[in-house]
């Protein structure tokens, strides 16, 4: 294995656990509206479950879109400027909920936290949808011209596999969320996720694998249909672990599904980066899109210190919080009067 395959690789990890991490944040924050209704308290149970954890799992995106910079400066250039609306909007969104998480219980009004409420749920739903569709517009190629541009329209973006690419990211991460709900509360709120978790098991199996399936027969390798076959069965075992009241083993299965769908995407991209869709000449690889070998050696080096630390610290936090959050364990919000209240 050469640096630019490791490199590529590393690449396919890092995504993919921001995937599995940031998916059930996203899903929380898409569930809110429903597993919060009608009580403030409800609502304060469901965000606390990824109060201690989400902004470290944002790190994950971080070193991703680092690391892409970094070792693939083209793949990186091609795809943040062709890309550039989606993935303005796709940060907007996320500074959106990161604002609206932070600042909710920092005045004591209801109509302040209705409004971060709502910027929670734009946050969640817009990357859940966004990076479904970017992705599977990755795989099945971009109109990328000589000068490695990408030309044409956002309409040329648009096709029937890519708009379900980015279906099948959010409906996955919805039922990641509520499997997580699930395993960290207890009491009503419990009850509630479950009920939507198990609502959900048909579609997201009927989406996703209609999406995995049509990756796999246009655009995988031979081996990525094992990755296919673990995805299928990571959603079974979320399905019968579900209904076996066994809340680990369901989010051990929505986690296998999550990185069964990034496995299959990163994979049946390689060895491209960014395929053209108006010429295979104009593809970027990992060979003619990468950094020189002497930069992918020293990151390499910086990547052998520094992966371990972050692995530790990220689960060290997991083991800390790692008790179900229930309404009885909820105080009565602290805020500041809103401005005129007194």
């Amino acid at each position: 294995m050469g640096l630019q395959e490791f490199w590529f690789l590393l690449i396919g990890v890092l995504f993919t656990g921001y995937f599995v991490l940031e998916g059930f944040d996203f899903g929380v924050g898409m569930l809110m509206p429903v597993l919060g209704k009608g009580s403030d308290t409800r609502r304060r149970v469901v965000l606390n479950t990824i109060g201690p954890v989400w902004d470290g799992n944002e790190v994950w995106l971080i070193t991703a879109a680092g690391a892409l910079f970094a070792a693939f400066p083209e793949w990186y250039a091609s795809m943040f400027s062709g890309f550039y609306l989606a993935l303005l909007l796709l940060l907007v969104a996320l500074i959106l909920r990161v604002c609206a998480i932070e600042y909710r219980g920092k005045i004591n009004d209801p109509k302040w936290r209705a409004w971060c409420d709502l910027g929670i749920g734009i946050g969640s739903w817009i990357p859940a949808l966004a990076w479904g569709w970017v992705f599977a517009n990755m795989v099945r190629g971009v109109p990328l011209n000589a000068e490695k541009q990408i030309t044409g329209s956002v309409m040329d973006l648009l096709s029937p596999y890519a708009l379900l690419g980015g279906l099948a990211t959010a409906v996955l991460f919805a039922l990641h969320g509520a499997v997580f709900l699930v395993l960290k509360t207890a009491g009503e709120v419990r009850t509630d996720a479950l009920r939507v978790a198990r609502a959900l098991l048909v579609p997201t199996a009927v989406v996703v694998g209609g999406f995995g399936l049509w990756t796999q027969l246009a655009y995988g390798a031979d081996w990525t249909w094992i990755v296919l076959a673990t995805g299928v069965l990571g959603l079974a075992l979320a399905a019968v672990a579900n209904f076996a009241g066994r809340d680990g083993w369901a989010f051990v299965g929505t986690t296998l599904g999550v990185v069964s769908a990034t496995v299959l995407i990163i994979g049946s991209m390689y060895p491209n980066v960014l395929p053209s869709t108006i010429s295979p000449l104009y593809d970027l690889t990992v060979h003619n899109a990468s950094s020189s070998p002497y930069t992918l050696k020293v990151m390499s080096w910086a990547a052998l210190f520094a992966t371990p630390v972050v692995l530790i610290y990220q689960g060290w936090t997991y083991w800390v919080f790692r008790q179900r959050i229930r309404v009885e364990q909820i105080p009565p919000p602290v805020g500041l009067p809103r401005s005129g209240k007194g």
